[in-house]
């Protein structure tokens, strides 16, 4: 029987000596490089030395060391092309019928804590390892190419029943490669754009995401849905919290905690504040003295659409608050931390999801990527992390608001800002009164949030997310007892509320700074 080659070269060994052993056995000569040549033979595999098909020296500290016409044209040969077997003969190169590489670890380099240089990650660019790995795979059909060692026990199998692997795993073994280098090659060309400070929307744009989990399903039954994760420094984002209790997380769960992570981001975690969201929407936001206070002012904001919702805090759970969020049902709660006392009594629930999120409090920035899917594209913009300047707010009417009015006011804005537009937030004492999101008119959206709000509203301040093109809003938001508005302000009608501010003694700001969530 004619040997057939495999060509081993790995940063990752895993279960190589064992696979190596079945390689050899079943009639395959290995060649190796460098420290896999060295962990085959301490496993008591025969290997031949990279230095001895190439009849040339590993040189430049390992840069140049598989980059050899002996090396590729052995790979890319096609077996039932006369010419390219005749070529072989006459150059004295023999056939490489297995690649097994993969790749130097950059994505683990430029992890590192504290971040390491440029050179050193430069240095962590594999390039003989992609270059074998492509050739492999372009000549699938007479070259196992493996990548993942995931994929040595099916190799194996096949190899040891059948004495070869068929066509259909072959070409899926070459996907795999390309997958892999493509991912490989983003995180190098992402790694760079930000340590050139180039611009961060090129000309063509790729990302690199792990998959972190298989979901149940989608937003539907009927629809699959998995979670990737992004590669880089994760600290407060929603791909970091640990699940410390509860039923698997879910597409929504994991899209609606994002949202909820985001507004509990504009409040200060010097002071407890508690968010709660059902279906990627506020419907309750309360801050206050004690984690307890916080979650109260939230619930009564709204206690019927928290049921089954999403509460996210910005501060350790104690027992207080704890004994208050189990008289109803949640569907996740997340947090930096929980007493023992407070998570013992959590966990008597037996399917809420409970989450721990270092950092949780991490303001998002600029620097983020928004993206959002759409059939032929991907929308793209920076995130919207800024709040407002305040030192830019203008009041606009004859009625300047007071301290209390003013307090209100940012806070009830802070909401608005994650809350889907057209969106009218009221609040009043440190709490959301009323969350009216999401509709066609800024009238309707409003109309909803005194409906939540019933008596509660009386009082209340209001914001809005756009600027009011009528002033039906200010005559509405009379009616029902508002004190004073906050909106970017920028219509052409602008004076028409204003005037309908100075008639019904209402004070109004402008932020001029719009916040449109879609």
């Amino acid at each position: 029987m004619n040997k057939k080659r495999a060509l081993i070269s790995l940063t990752d060994k895993t279960g190589i000596v064992d696979f190596a052993k079945i390689l050899t056995e079943n009639g395959y000569e290995i060649i190796s490089t460098g420290g896999t040549e060295k962990v085959l033979k301490d496993g008591g595999i025969d290997v031949i030395n990279i230095s001895d098909v190439t009849g040339f020296p590993e040189c430049l500290d390992g840069r140049v060391k598989t980059l050899d016409p002996h090396i590729h044209a052995g790979i890319l040969a096609m077996r039932e092309n006369p010419a390219h077997m005749e070529q072989l003969e006459k150059l004295n190169v023999g056939t490489i019928d297995m690649v097994i590489v993969n790749l130097y670890p950059f994505k683990q380099t430029i992890l590192k804590e504290p971040p390491v240089s440029l050179e050193e990650a430069i240095e962590n660019i594999d390039i003989g390892g992609p270059t074998m790995l492509r050739s492999a795979a372009k000549n699938w059909q007479d070259v196992i190419v493996i990548v993942d060692p995931k994929d040595y026990a099916l190799i194996a199998g096949q190899i040891k029943n059948n004495g070869s692997v068929d066509k259909e795993t072959k070409l899926k073994l070459a996907y795999k490669v390309f997958e892999h280098t493509s991912a490989y090659d983003t995180l190098i060309s992402g790694y760079l754009r930000k340590a050139t400070n180039s611009d961060k929307f090129p000309e063509s744009l790729s990302f690199t995401y792990e998959k972190a989990q298989e979901m149940r399903y989608g937003e539907n039954p009927h629809q699959r849905g998995v979670f990737y994760k992004e590669i880089g420094n994760l600290d407060g984002t929603v791909a970091n919290a640990v699940q410390l209790h509860g039923k698997e997380m879910s597409y929504l769960n994991v899209n609606d905690t994002n949202g909820a992570l985001d507004l509990l981001k504009e409040f200060d975690s010097g002071k407890p504040a508690v968010v709660a969201v059902k279906h990627a929407t506020p419907c309750g936001v309360g801050i206050g003295e004690t984690v307890c206070e916080a979650y109260m002012n939230a619930y009564n904001a709204d206690p019927v659409s928290i049921y089954g919702g999403i509460v996210a805090l910005n501060q350790e759970v104690d027992e207080a608050a704890a004994n208050e969020m189990t008289k109803i049902n949640l569907d996740i709660i997340i947090a930096p931390s929980y007493t023992q006392n407070a998570f013992d009594i959590l966990t008597k629930k037996k399917n809420v999801r409970i989450l721990k999120l270092d950092n949780i409090s991490k303001p998002n920035t600029k620097d983020m990527y928004d993206m959002k899917k759409v059939p032929g594209g991907l929308l793209v913009q920076e995130f919207n992390a800024d709040f407002i300047d305040e030192s830019l707010l203008k009041a606009v009417t004859k009625k300047q608001p007071t301290e209390k009015e003013m307090q209100d006011l940012l806070f009830a804005f802070k909401v608005v800002k994650h809350t889907k537009s057209n969106a009218i937030v009221l609040a009043k004492d440190n709490a959301t009164v009323g969350i009216g999101p999401g509709q066609t008119n800024r009238v309707g959206s409003l109309e909803i949030a005194i409906k939540y709000g019933g008596g509660k509203v009386k009082g209340s301040v209001m914001a809005s997310d756009a600027f009011f093109p009528f002033a039906d809003c200010v005559e509405l938001a009379h009616d029902v007892g508002v004190t004073a508005i906050i909106q970017p302000g920028g219509s052409i009608r602008d004076q028409d509320s204003i005037d309908a501010c100075d008639k019904y003694g209402i004070a109004m700001i402008f932020t001029g700074m719009r916040h449109f969530k879609h």
